[in-house]
């Protein structure tokens, strides 16, 4: 992929989000054909850039690196990814997307149980 094409696909990102190239994971990631206007996370990675302020808006001067940080279910049972701005910390919630990775949502669900802040033997208690 040329200088060109590249440069081309970023400002998409931050403009239209026709396709980007992700900043964390490197891999081209394809304009979403539904479930939404615009891609707000790399479906390989699920990791995100801060480009909002306000949502939907693209006016954040930040540009940091959103890591996914948890999930949350909202009342209607769609997932929503919980991001974390590693720049400047600002926290945000995305929806998932149709083809986002599976195993990595499974991976962010499960987080909390696998780094209980107690003894294991409290639960008995």
């Amino acid at each position: 992929m040329g200088k060109k094409i590249y440069k081309s696909i970023n400002k998409n990102y931050e403009n239209s989000c026709d396709g980007f190239v992700c900043k964390v994971c490197g891999k081209f990631v394809k304009q979403l054909n539904n479930g939404g206007k615009q891609r707000n996370h790399c479906p390989y990675c699920l990791t995100s850039i801060h480009v909002d302020n306000n949502k939907g808006d693209r006016q954040s001067s930040c540009k940091g690196i959103m890591e996914p940080i948890s999930v949350w279910v909202k009342r209607n049972g769609e997932w929503a990814i919980i991001h974390r701005c590693k720049t400047c910390g600002k926290l945000s919630a995305n929806r998932i997307a149709f083809d986002d990775n599976s195993l990595k949502l499974i991976s962010l669900a499960m987080k909390p149980i696998s780094s209980i802040p107690f003894p294991i033997e409290r639960i008995i208690e």
